[in-house]
This record gives structure tokens, C-alpha cells and sequence, in this order.
């Protein structure tokens, strides 16, 4: 009977204590992790695995981005050691003769760690734009930069039109880009209403990348995961069409330039491309104002003659006798006076009154 009643009582208090079997599945749970946050954990890494598919799309979109850059990019070894060294000393000649003063004023265009050389053909980019965004660039007038070097010609352009990379005549504007090492170009596309297609670079002196769909900010220089980087060798052509040079930015980052590194670019500028001299140019910068100068000729004797001063003209010309100066004023006067007498009289004495 005890035990009977024992065993009832015990089933009852069972049944009477639900949460006990709840807390103690709890409490499994929580020894079973360690920390009692197992459900969230595992909430969490749901959550994660959400994400991480999404990553997965986002993934599986820049993979396809960076099949269409792929696709729409040729790339070729056509120079020789040999051959880039011989064209590597003329590019040496040109930053002499850049350092000299010897090319037009929009030849050259320097920034920190690159500079840039304008042949054929320069245009307006960046900061000397008047208004920013696509579609302002403009080409400058016609002979505001120096003609294409004879050596780009002979040493460049024609191995290029003979190995079948572009057509003869193709390319009347080239830019050579002279960079150090850590220096960069930010992510932009050429201007479509300024250069045809295909855009041709050839590379010399180092080995770089070329990356394509980076976002960069400033203060200090960051860049973002590209969608796709292509290695670029000393001596290479690489020839950009169709997406890479129309649809998707492309940049050069400051952890590619490890050595020194130049860049030939070689383009052909469309016949309708806008120039600063036509009606739809955008307006020139204000010079700045310089300090005035006189228009007057300047007399080569005027040196050799006595300078006459108009205190030694005859007419202003003083007696050298000092005189004490003369105060006409009754202010003045009076203010002496008194001054005086002040001095003269003795010291008043003052009652103190008593209350």
C-alpha cells in the first residue's frame, strides 16, 4: 500500500510539475553547448546559411560579370625583351624632354606618383572639368599637344598593324602613362563619345594588373574586391572591346605598381567627339587676375638723370633756420595754462567732515 501510494504520489507530483521535464530538456540543452545559447547559435547560423546563400547569388552575378569581361578582352605577348628596352629608353627620352620644357603646354599632365603624356589627340578629365560626371570630357584644340613621337610609329604601331591587332590608320591619338611605384588610376570607363572601339594598351618596364568593377575612397586611398583582374606582363598588348570597355570600370590600384611601370595607349578619336572650341564645349576656367602693370614705356636714359625731388624745387624750397613749432589753437593754449598753474599753486587741503 505504501509503496503503491508512493508511486502514485510520485506520478502525481509528475503530472502536477510539467515544467520540470522542460527545464530539464532545457538544461540539457544548455550542457550540451556549454552556454546555454544553443537555440540561438543555431538560430544564428540559419540566419548565416541565409546569408551566405544570398552571397552565393551575388557570387554566382560576379562570376557571370567577370566571364563578360573575360570574353570581351584579347591579350597578347608581341615585344621582346630586347624590343622593350629599345622603346623603354624612349620613353625615358620623353620624361627628359618633359623635365626640359620642350613639350606644348597640355602635353604633360602630372599627379602624384603618375604622369601623363598626351600625343595626337588630348582631352579634358578629372578635376579640369568645369562640370564632372561622364559625358563632359572634351578634346582640346587642334595642336594644344605635340604629334605622335616618330618612334611610336615605327616601333609600336606598325609591329601592331603587322601582327593583326589593329587596322593601318587606326590610331591617331596616343598617351603614354608613367607611373611610380604605389601610384594608381581610379576606376573609369574612356569616354564613349571621344574614343572608338577598341581601346589598345601595351605595358613596359614592370609587370602589373589590370582590375576591373573596383569602387576607391579617399583619405586614406581604399579599393574594393574587384570582379576581375587580369595580370598584365611587360611587353603584352591588351585590347579592350565590347564590355570591358564599355560596361564595366576599370582602374589601375596602388598595390599593383610595385616597380616602376609604363603604359602606351594607343586609340583612334571618333570624327563627331566635342572639343573645347566648338559651341557645345563647356566654358573655360577664369585665369586668375595678375597684379596690373604699366603700359608706359620706359625712357633708357631716365637712369642716367639727376633726380630732381619736389622738396629741391626752387619754389619749395624753405629757409634752413629751425623755428619752434606754432600752436594757433585757444585749446592749446588754455590747456597749457592751466597745466601751469596747476604746477605753480600748493597742494589744497581737504576737510573730512564728521558725523
Amino acid at each position: 500500500m505504501a509503496a503503491s501510494g508512493y508511486s502514485d504520489l510520485r506520478e502525481k507530483l509528475k503530472s502536477m510539475t510539467p515544467h520540470r521535464d522542460e527545464h530539464k530538456n532545457k538544461s540539457g540543452d544548455r550542457t550540451s553547448d556549454g552556454s546555454g545559447r544553443r537555440g540561438r547559435k543555431r538560430k544564428q547560423r540559419d540566419s548565416d546559411s541565409d546569408d551566405y546563400d544570398h552571397s552565393d547569388d551575388s557570387s554566382e552575378s560576379r562570376e557571370r560579370e567577370a566571364r563578360r569581361v573575360q570574353s570581351s578582352i584579347q591579350q597578347r605577348s608581341i615585344f621582346t625583351p630586347e624590343e622593350c628596352r629599345h622603346i623603354e629608353d624612349k620613353i625615358d627620352e620623353v620624361v627628359a624632354n618633359a623635365e626640359s620644357g620642350l613639350y606644348r603646354e597640355h602635353t604633360v599632365d602630372r599627379a602624384p606618383l603618375r604622369n601623363k603624356y598626351f600625343f595626337g589627340e588630348g582631352y579634358t578629365y578629372g578635376a579640369q572639368l568645369e562640370k564632372r560626371g561622364p559625358g563632359q570630357e572634351r578634346l582640346y584644340r587642334k595642336g594644344q599637344v605635340d604629334d605622335i613621337p616618330h618612334w611610336v610609329h615605327e616601333l609600336v604601331i606598325k609591329r601592331l598593324v603587322s601582327s593583326g591587332v589593329i587596322p593601318e590608320g587606326f590610331v591617331n591619338s596616343a598617351v603614354i602613362n608613367d607611373y611610380q611605384p604605389g601610384g594608381c588610376i581610379v576606376s573609369h570607363v574612356d569616354p564613349l563619345h571621344i574614343f572608338a572601339r577598341p581601346i589598345v594598351s601595351v605595358s613596359f618596364f614592370s609587370d602589373s594588373a589590370l582590375c576591373f568593377g573596383c569602387r576607391f575612397q579617399f583619405k586614406p586611398i581604399r579599393v574594393s574586391e574587384p570582379v576581375y583582374v587580369l595580370p598584365v606582363r611587360r611587353g603584352s598588348v591588351t585590347v579592350l572591346s565590347g564590355y570591358a570597355a564599355d560596361d564595366i570600370t576599370h582602374c589601375i590600384r596602388p598595390q599593383d605598381i610595385k616597380q616602376r611601370r609604363a603604359v602606351i595607349i594607343l586609340r583612334k578619336t571618333r570624327p563627331d567627339a566635342p572639343r573645347l572650341d566648338s559651341d557645345s564645349s563647356p566654358p573655360e576656367r577664369p585665369v586668375p587676375l595678375k597684379a596690373k602693370r604699366s603700359h608706359r614705356r620706359a625712357d633708357p636714359d631716365a637712369a642716367h638723370r639727376p633726380r630732381v625731388l619736389e622738396m629741391d624745387k626752387e619754389e619749395n624750397r624753405r629757409p634752413s633756420q629751425w623755428r619752434p613749432p606754432r600752436h594757433s589753437s585757444e585749446n592749446y593754449r588754455r590747456s597749457s595754462h592751466d597745466s601751469d598753474k596747476r604746477r605753480e599753486s600748493p597742494r589744497r587741503k581737504v576737510k573730512i567732515r564728521r558725523h
